[in-house]
């Protein structure tokens, strides 16, 4: 039929021939621009899931109009697939939609621009309009969509066009849908939130090799931003390879609904694929979205719970084991008579030298009895004792420290002249230092990752921060709550590591106002200052753990060793001083040597892709091995300086070339033989492989030696006939086994910086504790009961 039309804005008249179809019509303007026509010129709807072939050029452009009924409680979407033939992006095709409250438009060939100047052209684009709002429950509205169709090429140019109504738009509970993806062909879906449930998780698979793809939550507003370009414009997102999972509370939708949006990327430089781009333009992608219920508030209240009572447990039993232990002494003992007992003395054979000061072979305990005589009695704290540095406790003219330290058999009375009272003040710089320095380290630490969530929340970009996405439980502004929760057991086993020290050392102080002469003359010296400091640094470990898993990257990691390197070394230098309370480290010069390898763990997270920094590193760690081991070796009376290399070749030629003689002190020898062994290997490793996680390489170097020198202090107890007591050795299996439990579930590995966030997220694995905690939360859990149980080997094994 004809419908004459008045077109154009200078009055011409004309007649439009319209081909009218059983349920639409068609317009052919000639010459006339798309604002020329009128509102009313498309009076039916045309016909969906109906293929409209056409052309359009300079003087001729179509137009398409939809109309359909939106039925309550329901929201309809349609979607748009066109396609060209032609590939002249100077003169594309235009297609232009109008809604009730939008505009969309597009081109083809639709133009994608990647990395290096490189471009990608789509023939066919396939776009879901933005949904009808749902109408109330007892009504219904209806709904026209216009589409332009035009062109300037001077020809005719050829198209497709497609409208169709989505089936399974609205996504359910717990159900599972396949749909396919290109970068010309997004997908979005609707998801409304039930009555009962409070946040969801959203889980995405794509089970094919490729591509790199973008999942969005995004609000109920049009447009739908579901272009490569604009798709971080609006809500969360993340990147994928073959799953991601984004955490969805109710709270932040406040029309309780939102969009799901899945973008293709052109090019997979995102997710960190090799992948040619003439494959990548072409490849589909196979997802399923899963919808269900994540989390209910009596969840977190269970996690909260349990987490606290494992570890009050710990407290239990500490009290436990004390009441047992008073009463088994008031038992045997006698009330009153406690502090008399000779515990070395019952525990060490005859003729020990490993454990007790031997006062026959030097004067040593002389010298600490006839110190420990002058008043006050045994206060380590007493301002009026002299610091060591104001008059020399040893004086040269009645021994000689040369003679003493290089003897063939040393006894611990050797290493123990210096006034106790005044080395007990010196190991306490080590408890106020370690305070000093985490104050200043946490501090920043806490402002940086506020920064870093702050950012996430606001960018929507999920993309910053590593999280086990599947098992990431947020509470109010933290993003994973759970891998902080799961970091309370360090603070608390700290606090109650420091508590036991206390009480030690106040039994101990009791029993040098009484006048105990075991306390005073007998055993091993006893030093709480490096106790005190290890059990901050657990505290501190805890901390700056949580703050790293505020969010977890690649330049926030070293936060969670920092203070590993810390207690690894503080647990050498009381093993050490143990046995050489004299000769051992500073609290300055110690703190410095750990400010030096905290300084080399950040230089290797910035150049450890670099194969000089490895050189040097592995030089560095040779030669600081070779010096340490000399310190040791001759227990500190070793000159290091530029004739230590002519002394070197003289002791070799002397000893080993011009005769073979054997090595003074053998025990000392096997063990650094072996140390020197076990540090070059790793030095061989780390220049060879160059593994990226240079903070973990570098703990692993502190723990071998930490375990190494630890089994040589057990070994060389056994040697010299001491025993070992049954709670140590129930210390002992017992952190043997926790940590070999914690070793596994860290080996896990549900997330990984050392990659792309694309790539960590096909790591991820749901919780599997509690429905709240997740591998690594478990990792945190038994490690620090490891790390308690260590700390309980070294304690009980050297006080009892």
């Amino acid at each position: 039929r004809l419908d004459p039309l008045r077109i154009g804005w200078a009055g011409l008249a004309g007649l439009l021939l319209a081909v009218a179809g059983a349920q639409g019509q068609l317009l052919q303007p000639p010459r006339a621009s798309r604002s020329s026509l009128r509102p009313g010129a498309a009076e039916h709807a045309a016909q969906f899931d109906h293929v409209f072939n056409g052309t359009v050029n300079r003087g001729t452009e179509r137009l398409y109009s939809f109309n359909y009924t939106s039925q309550a409680g329901q929201a309809d979407a349609l979607r748009v697939t066109v396609k060209s033939d032609s590939k002249d992006d100077q003169y594309p095709v235009l297609f232009v939609v109008r809604q009730q409250k939008g505009v969309l438009s597009w081109q083809l060939p639709l133009i994608f621009h990647g990395l290096y100047q490189r471009n990608y052209n789509y023939t066919e684009v396939s776009r879901t309009l933005c949904p009808s709002e749902s109408v109330p429950m007892n009504g219904s509205s209806e709904q026209i969509v216009f589409i332009n169709v035009a062109s300037m090429a001077p020809y005719d140019a050829h198209y497709q066009l497609q409208v169709t109504k989505i089936k399974n738009f609205q996504l359910s509970m717990d159900t599972t849908f396949t749909f396919t993806a290109s970068p010309s062909q997004p997908q979005y879906f609707l998801y409304q939130f039930p009555p009962d449930v409070d946040s969801v998780i959203v889980r995405v698979i794509s089970k094919t090799i490729y591509p790199c793809s973008v999942v969005s939550i995004q609000d109920i507003v049009c447009p739908v931003y579901d272009l490569d370009y604009n798709v971080e414009f609006n809500g969360v997102y993340q990147s994928m390879t073959k799953q991601a999972a984004l955490t969805v509370q109710k709270k932040d939708f406040p029309s309780k609904q939102f969009f799901v949006v899945f973008v293709i990327k052109p090019e997979d430089y995102t997710c960190g694929s090799s992948i040619p781009p003439s494959i990548q333009a072409i490849i589909f992608s196979l997802l399923m979205v899963y919808a269900c219920v994540f989390f209910l508030g009596t969840v977190y209240i269970h996690a909260i719970l349990f987490s606290f009572l494992t570890f009050f447990s710990f407290y239990l039993g500490a009290l436990v084991v004390g009441f047992v232990h008073h009463s088994m002494l008031v038992y045997f003992v006698g009330p009153g008579t406690m502090t008399s007992s000779h515990p070395i003395t019952a525990s060490t054979p005859e003729g020990s030298s490993y454990g007790a000061i031997d006062e026959s072979n030097s004067s040593g305990g002389q010298e600490l009895s006839t110190l420990d005589r002058r008043p006050p009695c045994g206060s380590d704290t007493d301002s009026s004792v002299e610091e060591e540095s104001d008059f020399d406790t040893m004086p040269e003219i009645e021994s000689n420290k040369n003679v003493i330290r290089t003897k063939m058999f040393l006894y611990l009375s050797d290493l123990s002249r210096k006034d106790r009272r005044i080395v007990s003040k010196k190991y306490k710089i080590y408890f106020w230092n370690i305070i000093t320095i985490a104050v200043f380290y946490a501090l920043p630490v806490v402002q940086l990752v506020i920064t870093y969530q702050t950012v996430v929340n606001i960018t929507g970009n999920q993309d910053i921060c590593y999280y086990n996405f599947l098992c990431a439980h947020p509470l109010g502004v933290l993003s994973a709550f759970n891998n902080i929760l799961s970091n309370i057991g360090h603070m608390l086993l700290g606090i109650l590591f420091l508590l036991i020290v206390l009480c030690r050392d106040l039994l101990h102080r009791r029993s040098l106002e009484m006048k105990d002469i075991c306390a005073m003359e007998y055993g091993i010296p006893k030093h709480f200052g490096l106790f005190y400091a290890m059990g901050v640094a657990l505290m501190m470990e805890g901390v700056l753990s949580a703050c790293y898993h505020v969010c977890p990257n690649y330049t926030n990691f070293q936060f969670d060793t920092s203070f590993m390197y810390m207690i690894a070394g503080l647990c050498m230098l009381k093993l050490y001083q143990t046995r050489h309370p004299d000769i051992n480290a500073s609290a300055y010069s110690a703190y410095a040597s750990f400010a030096v390898v905290i300084c080399l763990a950040v230089l290797g997270v910035v150049f450890g892709k670099n194969v000089w920094f490895w050189v040097l590193f592995s030089i560095i760690h040779v030669v600081a091995s070779l010096g340490l081991s000399t310190q040791i070796y001759y227990m500190g009376r070793f000159k290091i300086d530029l004739g230590i290399f002519r002394r070197i070749a003289i002791v070799l030629y002397t000893d080993y070339i011009q005769q073979c003689s054997r090595p003074m002190y053998m025990d000392r020898m096997i063990l650094l033989v072996v140390g020197n062994l076990v540090n070059w290997s790793f030095a061989i490793f780390g220049l060879v492989y160059r593994p990226r996680d240079f903070a973990s390489y570098m703990l692993g170097i502190f723990i071998c030696n930490l375990l190494l020198y630890l089994a040589f202090y057990v070994i060389m107890k056994l040697r010299s006939s001491e025993k070992l007591l049954p709670f140590p050795l129930f210390c002992i299996v017992a952190t043997a086994v926790v940590w070999a439990a914690a070793l596994y579930f860290f080996f896990q590995n549900p997330s990984s910086w050392e990659e792309t966030p694309a790539q960590s997220r096909e790591k991820n694995r749901p919780c599997i504790l509690l429905g709240f905690f997740d591998d690594h939360d478990i990792w945190h859990f038994l490690s620090a009961a490891a790390l308690f149980f260590s700390f309980l080997v070294r304690f009980f094994l050297i006080t009892k």
